[in-house]
């Protein structure tokens, strides 16, 4: 699992990047990624596409 560091803030784009804390949070409820802590996450290799899509656009 590769491991991503968040952001510091998120920048509110549409639709939101891949290493913003509100996808990766998202991302963490749905069971595709695990917290470490504060801003480091492990991610799963194979997320979805839709996941990923639904992640950043809402």
């Amino acid at each position: 699992m590769p491991s991503v560091t968040a952001k510091k803030k998120c920048c509110k784009d549409k639709p939101r990047c891949k290493k913003c804390p509100v996808v990766l949070k998202r991302l963490a409820d749905a069971g595709c990624a695990e917290r470490l802590d504060r801003v480091h996450y492990k991610v799963d290799k194979k997320v979805k596409k839709k996941v990923l899509k639904e992640a950043r656009a809402r």
